[in-house]
């Protein structure tokens, strides 16, 4: 039998370097995207000793040029993704809307926005002339609500959202499949990032709570491919237990 291919953006660390082990150990083979090239030859070899052929593409989702010179690149099985996991995405800062940083928001866009568009729209049109494929986004819950200090970042990932639900009204005349997964508290180099590497900040984020995990995150996206054909799953949020929504957590449970 044919093994089916998964295209997973940025893929060198957390819910993306989660989501490669997973659909590597469920007998997919991979193609993984990322920036840092140590990286991810490290996320390679490791999909590799799990049984996956993987092919890695090193670019950034925000340079539209390197991404369509990569997808170009893709010769015979390579040609043929299965299930597209638009994974790649940050966010830098957590000022005040009138205080922020142009630079940060900029970033957050081209990569949470614009890359998860570019990506979308050199993959999927194979999809639909095949008949056949699975797009999964990694939204968040700060899409469904903003939360202080989350304003652009909020903005990115409620623009996942809609951009989500009007591929999948635009592919509903063929078996491609559209999901987004919306994260809570997971605990992966994320807050690191927004906080520009303040180790000790990020830290907090997590403070008195059990946060998820890129491998819960995973699970969820596995669960979503591997759904029988006729089975859509459309939308799902994931929290921590003690997580009730993008703002409320009880944190005296860690």
């Amino acid at each position: 039998m044919e093994r089916k291919i998964a295209l997973v953006t940025g893929a060198t660390s957390g819910i993306g370097e989660a989501c490669a082990r997973k659909f590597a150990e469920g007998g997919y083979d991979l193609i993984l995207t990322g920036r840092n090239e140590e990286k991810l030859n490290a996320v390679v070899r490791q999909a590799r000793q799990l049984g996956a052929d993987v092919l890695p593409l090193r670019f950034d989702v925000r340079d539209r040029k390197a991404a369509q010179t990569a997808v170009a690149s893709l010769m015979g099985k390579w040609a043929v993704v299965d299930v597209l996991i638009n994974n790649a995405g940050l966010a830098l800062g957590l000022d005040k809307e009138y205080k922020g940083d142009m630079d940060d928001w900029e970033a957050m866009i081209d990569t949470n926005i614009k890359g998860l568009l570019t990506m979308t729209r050199l993959i999927v049109p194979g999809m639909v002339e095949r008949n056949r494929g699975h797009v999964i986004n990694i939204g968040s819950v700060a899409g469904d609500a903003a939360y202080a200090g989350g304003n652009v970042y909020c903005a990115t990932k409620s623009a996942v959202k809609a951009i989500t639900d009007g591929l999948r009204i635009d592919v509903a005349h063929t078996a491609v499949r559209v999901t987004n997964v919306k994260p809570g508290l997971v605990e992966t180099n994320f807050s690191v990032v927004r906080f520009h590497g303040d180790q000790e900040r990020a830290d907090n984020v997590y403070k008195g709570i059990r946060p998820l995990t890129g491998d819960d995150i995973a699970d969820v996206a596995f669960y979503a491919a591997s759904a029988p054909a006729h089975v859509q799953i459309a939308e799902v949020l994931v929290l921590a237990t003690h997580q009730a929504n993008g703002t409320v957590i009880d944190r005296n449970h860690g």
